[in-house]
């Protein structure tokens, strides 16, 4: 699978989220600091992981900022892209099964490199919800304007 990552700073987990990638087979495509020809702020940086989703030139994206918070903000801001700040696995779970979310934010400053394998873990083994409750509030939400 090819994974936007994007980070605004190499510091904490964000080398370790795209060698994990890489370690389960998937092709991280680097955004922000990542990558030394593209802006590393946390907005531009979590947009261009988001909108590589939103038009098919990565199937999800993780982005990465100091708290989080900014990069998935950011990356919700795209039409199409659904993106979940999770701190543990089973938030990672739920949020691909309830809300079939395309976009992991982490946070630099509170994910610790196991922590990063049971999220990873979590977020992979869940499929999104086919119950159509589930699906008409996916619906709803990329509705609302």
């Amino acid at each position: 699978m090819r994974i936007a990552v994007s980070a605004d700073e190499l510091v904490g987990v964000a080398a370790a989220v795209v060698e994990e990638l890489r370690t389960r087979g998937h092709e991280p495509v680097l955004h922000g600091a990542l990558n030394p020809a593209d802006r590393p702020d946390w907005a531009w940086a979590s947009e261009q992981a988001a909108r590589a989703v939103a038009e098919g030139a990565a199937d999800q994206a993780v982005v990465c900022c100091w708290t989080g918070t900014g990069a998935s903000i950011a990356a919700n801001k795209v039409p199409g892209v659904r993106a979940a700040l999770c701190t543990d696995a089973e938030t990672a779970r739920g949020a691909r099964r309830w809300n079939d979310a395309n976009v992991l934010a982490l946070s630099l400053r509170l994910t610790s490199t196991p922590l990063l394998t049971e999220i990873l873990d979590g977020w992979f083994a869940a499929e999104a919800s086919t119950d159509p409750a589930d699906r008409a509030n996916i619906t709803h939400v990329d509705e609302i304007a």
